[in-house]
């Protein structure tokens, strides 16, 4: 079935540990993190459970072009990204878990978000859509008129489900279910002029079908199943006996399965009924924690088991070692240059780049690529030389050899998330930085660290000589 989910990322990160004593500075826990784990959440969880279940799957929303935006891209692996400019950072939610039990959640980029623009490609892909589930977290996707006229359109001619947020946009007129949870159908109601006690679902899912001009509402209680309002009826919907240990990501689940049943052609009430068996079945398999990307841990690689490199050629272990850092959820940092005579501000540089992410891999100029680039008299150290002293500091994972004037090539074949330079540079104006952006990797610098470079410790050499 050919699906578009509509709707707003975040990104969800869990840090899980373990904690058995309390801290010296204040009666707090100390977590000893045994893994983080990243996964796409928000409308990005929609589209990953409806890719998983073998659906075609296209995801209209707006991508950042920061660190966590290149976490989302991979967390999306197999869902086709139609995104619209970046305008505001990508809202990262941090849970912190001591074993099963939430300890606390950090809130990142989290405020109010600019309506994004948009593009012809993401209309097409709602026109073109069987089915189509909105998950609006309230960042401004369903507030574009664009968005919203092929909403509604779309909805005259197949099912819309929609997910509601408190800070999101009203539903469009015609769509075939919207799913608010209980405590969002009583503040919805509420702000329209009712008063309702929290029991009060039945009145309040209708008098938000008459408020949004929608087919019928899903209102979804928990353990207590849900209540399916429709112009003339309303049936209960119980929910599987279901031990939950994280509730997150039910109702998306829910609202996702919705869409589905209903494009198969089931009735609302039965679509609803299946829909709340998947989502208690979800919970039941561990929720969206369970989806997430393995554990981000670098590979345990020995120094000592690092070949070293040879002029002339790729370093094996390079991409390979990005891929596997990729492959567990992490961070591929790089750098590059030519490390003649290397000194205290190369350290430095490398060290700092290396705290970026989950591994580092130098891009180092071949001896020709040198010579070309510095005079006939350098380099001064060969390229084996120089490759085994950047392995021998600890920042260094990998060493990759390009006979090129620039390493852009050498990126193609690792294609870090972040290119590390030093010096007073501008990211954006670096010449690596329109070839990391074909695949959402960025630029960043950090400090030049005055009065050392191989250019200088050259000159001192050579007087002394």
């Amino acid at each position: 079935m050919r699906i578009t989910v509509v709707g707003d990322l975040l990104l969800d990160v869990d840090i899980n540990g373990a904690a058995t004593r309390l801290s010296p500075d204040a009666p707090v826990p100390v977590v000893d993190v045994a893994d983080i784990r990243r996964r796409a959440g928000g409308a990005g969880l929609v589209a990953t459970v409806l890719a998983r279940d073998g659906h075609s799957v296209s995801l209209v929303t707006a991508v950042s072009d920061d660190d966590g935006a290149s976490h989302l891209r991979r967390a999306l692996a197999g869902v086709e990204v139609l995104a619209g400019a970046p305008l505001a950072p990508t809202p990262t939610k941090t849970r912190v878990r001591i074993g099963t039990h939430p300890v606390v959640r950090f809130d990142q980029g989290c405020a109010p978000a600019p309506v994004p623009t948009i593009t012809g490609k993401m209309l097409a892909a709602i026109a073109s859509a069987e089915v189509i589930v909105v998950a609006d977290y309230g960042r401004g996707i369903t507030a574009n008129q664009a968005i919203r006229s092929a909403l509604a359109d779309a909805a005259f001619r197949v099912p819309v489900v929609w997910d509601p947020h408190p800070a999101g946009s009203k539903p469009v007129p015609g769509v075939a279910a919207v799913t608010p949870n209980l405590s969002e159908a009583l503040a919805a109601a509420n702000a329209g002029g009712l008063e309702l006690a929290r029991a009060e679902a039945e009145q309040a899912g209708r008098h938000l079908m008459g408020t949004w001009q929608c087919n019928a509402v899903l209102v979804t209680k928990g353990e207590d199943g849900a209540v399916l309002l429709e112009e003339s009826a309303v049936t209960s919907i119980p929910a599987p006996p279901t031990t939950v240990v994280d509730p997150c990501g039910a109702g998306d689940r829910l609202a996702g399965s919705l869409a589905v049943y209903l494009g198969l052609g089931l009735e609302l009430p039965q679509a609803a009924a299946r829909a709340v068996e998947d989502a208690s079945g979800f919970l039941a398999r561990g929720g969206a924690a369970a989806l997430a990307e393995a554990p981000e841990q670098s590979p345990a690689v020995e120094r000592d088991e690092l070949p070293h490199a040879h002029a002339g050629h790729h370093h094996p272990d390079g991409p390979q070692l990005a891929k596997a850092i990729r492959g567990s959820g992490g961070t591929v940092v790089a750098t590059g240059g030519c490390f003649d005579l290397l000194h205290a501000g190369h350290a430095r540089t490398l060290a700092a780049a290396r705290s970026m992410g989950d591994c580092l891999i130098v891009c180092l100029n071949s001896d020709e690529s040198v010579s070309r680039l510095k005079g006939k008299h350098r380099p001064i150290v060969s390229v084996e030389d120089r490759a085994e002293l950047l392995l021998g500091l600890e920042c260094v994972d990998a060493v990759v050899i390009f006979g090129e004037d620039t390493p852009a090539a050498c990126l193609q074949d690792i294609r870090p998330d972040i290119w590390v330079k030093g010096g007073d540079y501008v990211p954006d104006e670096l010449p690596e930085a329109q070839v990391m952006a074909a695949w959402g990797g960025r630029c960043v610098t950090v400090p030049f660290q005055p009065a050392r470079s191989t250019s200088g410790l050259a000159a001192a050499l050579a007087k002394v000589g």
